[in-house]
């Protein structure tokens, strides 16, 4: 019995050892950058279940439908690989990748790494969107256990890549490309996701089905079977000519999908 009583006092702590009488600055700190979403991921993402990891796919999806909304993408990609990462392709503008004045940083890392930030506070870039709150894909960013993003704009494909919301390799240009768009990989870190890891493909194709009745005009491909991508060095270092079209042609011969047109008309 006197075991337990201790243990749980050592665990949760009793109001003595709390609060020791010297509270002061020195016990404040700042988190910085997605310090916080790491340490009270419930509060960005609403949790670390099943349900919050699918809730990321989301988060990233939405802003391609948000460049749909604007008039500037009529397609979305989901692919689901062996290694259990994702990928969210869609046809639109593109992410920006010019020098934000304020931050010293390309528009791309600003909006992956800093909470807030982004194009939907009115500022003209969207006249409709489903994220205002400057969180979504930033939040995915900071629970992966590593994130790599691909923007086709300017003729050319950048490139960055992530770890645990952590810049690990800054923007470069891989390639040229005649097409626009923004291809956003992740795989979600087990620190954060204990209960799970595993995308469920049902899961996902209800989530596509339902953003394809909503949106006419927007066509929507899902993944019924995960299909092999190569290894992270291989993927992060393809040819200057790939791009976004011949991306989609691959796929298209390696990966079995369910399409889903926009029901409304």
């Amino acid at each position: 019995m006197s075991s337990i009583s201790n243990s749980s006092e050592e665990n949760n702590g009793s109001p003595d050892r709390i609060a020791d009488g010297n509270y002061d600055a020195s016990k404040l700190s700042q988190l910085k950058g997605l310090e916080a979403v790491r340490k009270k991921p419930g509060m960005y993402i609403g949790g670390t279940d099943e349900r919050a990891l699918h809730h990321c796919v989301s988060e990233v999806l939405d802003n391609s439908v948000d460049e749909h909304l604007a008039g500037h993408c009529d397609k979305i990609e989901v692919t689901i690989h062996v290694d259990g990462s994702i990928s969210i392709h869609d046809n639109g503008r593109g992410i920006p990748v010019d020098i934000n004045k304020d931050s010293g940083l390309p528009g791309v890392e600003l909006v992956l790494t800093t909470l807030h930030s982004g194009g939907k506070y009115g500022q003209g870039g969207y006249k409709f969107s489903g994220g205002t709150h400057g969180v979504g894909a930033k939040c995915v960013n900071a629970v992966s256990e590593w994130f790599e993003v691909e923007v086709s704009r300017n003729d050319q494909v950048y490139h960055m890549e992530f770890e645990r919301g952590k810049t690990t390799k800054k923007l470069e240009v891989i390639g040229k490309s005649k097409s626009t768009g923004t291809l956003i990989t992740f795989m979600p870190d087990a620190e954060i996701f204990r209960e799970t890891v595993e995308f469920k493909t049902n899961i996902i194709a209800q989530r596509l089905r339902e953003l394809a009745f909503l949106n006419s005009g927007l066509e929507i491909v899902s993944p019924t079977n995960a299909r092999r991508r190569p290894s992270r060095k291989n993927f992060t270092t393809r040819t200057a000519s790939r791009n976004l079209s011949s991306s989609s042609t691959r796929a298209k011969s390696r990966c079995i999908r369910s399409r889903f047109p926009s029901a409304r008309k």
